[in-house]
């Protein structure tokens, strides 16, 4: 199962909050797929997914997105996904 909580942050305020969940299993090939339901959830842009991503997040179960990792402008400080099945 994968659940994974996603907030919109603003100065360390959450603006937005959202649990994505998938009764499949983990697939970090299927990541960008996650990410991309929880952006268009949240009515966000979609940021570019790297591969250092993808490694932050499965060791240590939390990925920040910061400005610079969005194509379009965004108006909050940073998106943070926390693994939610600790």
């Amino acid at each position: 199962m994968v659940r994974i909580w996603a907030k919109v942050m603003q100065k360390d305020k959450i603006l937005k909050q959202f649990v994505y969940e998938n009764d499949g299993p983990m697939d970090y090939s299927l990541f960008f797929d996650y990410l991309k339901d929880i952006c268009e959830t949240l009515d966000i842009p979609t940021p570019v997914l790297i591969k250092t991503h993808l490694f932050n997040y499965a060791k240590y179960n939390v990925l920040r997105f910061k400005a610079d990792d969005f194509v379009e402008s965004i108006n909050f400080d940073k998106l943070v996904l926390e693994n939610a099945l600790l």
